[in-house]
């Protein structure tokens, strides 16, 4: 019992700070839209320390996204990208160095095509590319690097 609730609490703590990280980004309008720098994509790196951040960092995507009021293919595809992401990530923890990749890749295959058919954002789709993968390279990738180094050397008190 004890080991479950330690995992639901992680998951728990880990969409709360997805969601709040994601509601930060957006008071500087990086969140969603053609140009996204999610800080909240730094966590996508969590599931190299648990197995908690891949229920975790999903529910807190389906949240935020909730609340910004985005449609229903973002809400399906996007928190598809971001689960899809932290799986990958986690499939890949013995190999921190690749880790960051999975998410960066998820979102940026995923939601150029939310942002071109669901939101109807013009025919650029090639632009759409670059910018949700540059912003996934400095969110996920840079912003996951410095998490994932900071955490490493405590990771035993935090997730064991």
């Amino acid at each position: 019992m004890k080991k479950r609730t330690k995992y639901v609490c992680h998951a728990s703590l880990i969409a709360a700070m997805y969601a709040v990280l994601t509601f930060l980004s957006s008071l500087f309008g990086l969140s969603s839209g053609v140009i996204q720098c999610r800080i909240s994509e730094a966590l996508c790196i969590l599931p190299v320390f648990t197995p908690a951040a891949i229920p975790g960092l999903t529910v807190g995507c389906l949240i935020a996204n909730l609340a910004s009021g985005a449609i229903w293919q973002d809400l399906i595809f996007g928190t598809l990208a971001t689960a899809l992401g932290a799986l990958g990530t986690y499939f890949l923890k013995k190999y921190i160095f690749l880790a960051p990749i999975p998410p960066i890749l998820a979102n940026t295959l995923i939601i150029p095509f939310v942002l071109k058919f669901a939101y109807g954002f013009g025919d650029a789709l090639p632009l759409f590319f670059l910018t949700v993968g540059i912003g996934e390279i400095v969110s996920a990738g840079i912003f996951g690097y410095i998490l994932l180094f900071s955490l490493n050397p405590v990771k035993d008190k935090i997730f064991k």
